[in-house]
Order: C-alpha cells, then structure tokens, then sequence
C-alpha cells in the first residue's frame, strides 16, 4: 500500500483519541527559476500532532510493509521521545491507535 494513503487512513481512523496533522514538502519553482524548499527538517515524521486525553505531543513515522525508516528518521523520533513526545513507526491505523494509547 502507498504511505500516503496509510497516513490519511490513520488521520481519519484515530480522531477519537488524537488530532494528528501532515506535512507536506517540497520543491517550487520561484519566479526567479531558483527552487526553493518548503516543509521541515530531513527526518520530521509523517505525521504529528496530540493526545486529545492530556495534549501530549505525537510523532509517528508511517511506513508501508516493505519500508524502512532512515537514520535521520530513527533519530528524529529517539530525540522527541527524549523530550516526552510519544512517537513510533506505524504501518497500519491498528498499529498508530497503539502506538498513541499506549504512548
């Protein structure tokens, strides 16, 4: 399954329990001809948003079945945590709703 279509999946399957938000990146084409990149650091998760139970920060990195998360990614996710966010690799609504409760 494409990524993007999981991460919308989750959107919509865990607003009981959370308001999670995405990202979108990129390159644009300014009118001078020189591209300009929007978005985040190398490495910011997917998705993120908080915990409707007590507002804590949420960082999920969305994976299809094959995917493999980078070095920038893991580390991204193991400094948030280090901050108290609750963060994980998901690939799957089921595994995000866990990774968010249990969190």
């Amino acid at each position: 399954m494409i990524e993007r279509i999981i991460q919308n999946e989750i959107r919509e399957n865990v607003k009981d329990i959370a308001v999670i938000f995405r990202m979108n990146v990129g390159l644009l084409k300014g009118r001078s001809g020189k591209f300009v990149a929007t978005g985040v650091p190398k490495g910011f998760s997917d998705l993120f948003g908080f915990r409707k139970s007590d507002g804590k920060t949420i960082f999920l990195e969305i994976k299809n079945e094959k995917g493999k998360a980078s070095q920038e990614q893991i580390h991204f996710l193991k400094t948030m945590q280090e901050y108290g966010a609750i963060t994980g690799i998901a690939r799957s609504v089921e595994e995000a709703r866990e990774i968010i409760i249990k969190g």
